[in-house]
């Protein structure tokens, strides 16, 4: 992979320029690490033996990445705007159309990720990760032990991202992702084939088949008995409308077979 930069980046690099410096060090993989850059005159820098232009210009909340020939903005243009966010924490955001789909303003996005994974004890589990995302679920899951993940993921896009975030986990043995809606591809997998789930659907405006009984029904035919699920459910509306989405999802889950908790800023559900 090769190097991210973000503004944080670029300013370390012309203030250090502007110093009369040789070298800087810097992260150029979104704080996963520390590397040294080599200064190379008014224009470039290298790093790895590569020599690299000194950005003109970098906008705020972009990640910029290199595509061979100059640095690009990770971001893509479809049916709608996907692009990378850096956050003060190192793993990166996502926003569609500016909408931001992981929490960042307390906690970094891959903590969060944690919490939530810790909830439903993936060791030696095989694992649903309905809506893969970023796949920070999935690379909590490989690393809490479980035995296998199957992730699904519709947008293409958003699979790119994952090739470019380097938080993001790599498809190995144990991770399988695959491009398809998870509402249809659910159908596929067999009767309480998984041991946990973990369900991060859009915002129910956007996606409201990841909120309905028959999904959920799906959902507990898929899972064994005493199969934990966390299904985030944040609480939007709640202050303009007074609408409490997770008590409702809680409500409709548990006559699909399960019992419930509202835990977080979601529901855990135990399969009967």
């Amino acid at each position: 992979m090769g190097p991210l930069i973000t503004l944080q980046v670029h300013e370390e690099i012309e203030a250090a320029a502007r110093a009369g410096a040789t070298s800087v060090e810097c992260s150029l993989d979104l704080g996963l690490s520390r590397t040294t850059v080599e200064l190379a005159g008014d224009e470039g820098w290298v790093w790895q033996g590569v020599r690299y232009p000194r950005l003109k210009a970098c906008k705020e909340r972009t990640v910029y990445y290199w595509d061979g020939a100059a640095f690009q903005p990770v971001s893509r243009f479809t049916r709608s705007l996907i692009k990378l966010v850096p956050t003060e924490w190192g793993p990166p955001t996502f926003e569609i159309d500016g909408i931001k789909m992981l929490p960042t303003a307390t906690v970094s996005p891959y903590e969060d990720a944690r919490k939530k994974v810790e909830l439903i004890q993936p060791g030696g589990k095989r694992v649903l990760d309905t809506c893969a995302g970023l796949g920070y679920f999935a690379a909590w899951c490989l690393r809490g032990g479980a035995s296998e993940v199957r992730s699904f993921e519709k947008n293409p896009d958003v699979i790119w991202l994952r090739s470019l975030n380097p938080w993001s986990p790599q498809a190995d043995a144990r991770l399988v992702l695959s491009e398809g809606d998870v509402s249809k591809e659910i159908g596929s997998l067999p009767d309480a084939s998984m041991d946990a789930a973990l369900h991060d659907p859009p915002r129910f405006g956007i996606a409201g088949e990841l909120y309905s009984q028959a999904f959920y029904a799906e959902l507990a035919r898929v899972l064994r008995r005493k199969g934990r699920l966390f299904h985030y459910t944040g609480t939007p509306n709640k202050l303009t409308s007074g609408r409490d989405v997770p008590k409702e999802v809680a409500a409709r889950l548990r006559p699909a077979g399960f019992s419930t908790e509202l835990v977080l800023d979601g529901v855990l559900a135990i399969r009967k």
